[in-house]
């Protein structure tokens, strides 16, 4: 699985950005696809994740009432809605896949995509 993040950006605080990580592969609709994030000089860290169908959704407690993540597995994509945007949410954000992960857990997941720059402005 090859994944390809995009819809990055510079953005004031309080704007919104959507994210979008397109995979190339069948099997797509297998995965758990999770969101990090990963702010110079700091650890990634979760942002949110959700289930093969959609039906279980995860969120950082700093994503929680803001992010909301989504899957479309007709059209092998994954999104990230990210509103009410602030400084403190400025990271470079990655997707990621994989089988049985734990959600939280960026060690559990197999295949990750290169990055999407997310930098918001006070």
């Amino acid at each position: 699985v090859q994944l390809q993040a995009s819809g990055g950006g510079l953005v004031q605080a309080g704007g919104s950005l959507r994210l979008s990580c397109a995979a190339s592969g069948r099997t797509f609709s297998s995965y758990t696809m999770g969101w990090f994030r990963q702010a110079p000089g700091k650890e990634r860290e979760f942002v949110a994740a959700i289930t093969w169908g959609g039906g279980t959704k995860y969120y950082a407690d700093s994503a929680k009432g803001r992010f909301t993540i989504s899957r479309d597995n007709a059209k092998n994509t994954t999104y990230l809605q990210m509103n009410s945007l602030k400084p403190e949410d400025s990271a470079v954000y990655y997707c990621a896949a994989g089988y049985r992960v734990f959600p939280g857990a960026a060690n559990s997941y197999s295949y990750w995509g290169q990055g999407t720059l997310v930098t918001v402005s006070s």
